[in-house]
């Protein structure tokens, strides 16, 4: 059997500004690089959470107009955060809707501008319950 490594996730966007306002600004992913290609038509941005550029995410984004459709048939990203509590926090406070809070201290669910779902997992033990999260309901398809 031959060596094989992981080397990222291609993810199509329907709008690369609020794509990457919702990867970096909001979810604080870092832009590793950046390819226009004319002839193709499309724009590749590749993504990865700071300090580990082997998990990478490539933004696809074509120039010609296309309906995305299916996010959750694509499954989901999934990261690991150090304080669960302070990135949904962070998203909310940006304006991204939190589909499934981290009511358990461990695991929560957002959605990209195209319908993309991201899974929160908080590194080492679960936190303990605490609010708002605790009490807050689902919101639409994780």
């Amino acid at each position: 059997m031959t060596a094989m490594k992981y080397l990222h996730t291609m993810v199509r966007v329907a709008n690369l500004d609020a794509s990457l306002d919702f990867y970096c600004n909001k979810l604080g992913l870092d832009e590793l690089g950046r390819f226009e290609i004319e002839a193709g038509r499309f724009t590749l941005v590749f993504l990865a959470a700071p300090g580990n550029q082997e998990a990478q995410v490539e933004l696809t984004y074509n120039w010609d107009p296309e309906p995305l459709q299916g996010g959750r048939n694509f499954g989901h990203l999934a990261y690991e955060v150090d304080d669960i509590y302070a990135v949904c926090r962070r998203l909310l406070d940006g304006g991204v809707t939190i589909n499934r809070p981290p009511r358990d201290g461990h695991m929560a669910f957002v959605r990209s501008p195209d319908n993309i779902s991201i899974e929160l997992l908080q590194a080492g033990q679960a936190l303990a319950p605490a609010e708002p999260w605790a009490s807050m309901e689902n919101v639409g398809d994780w």
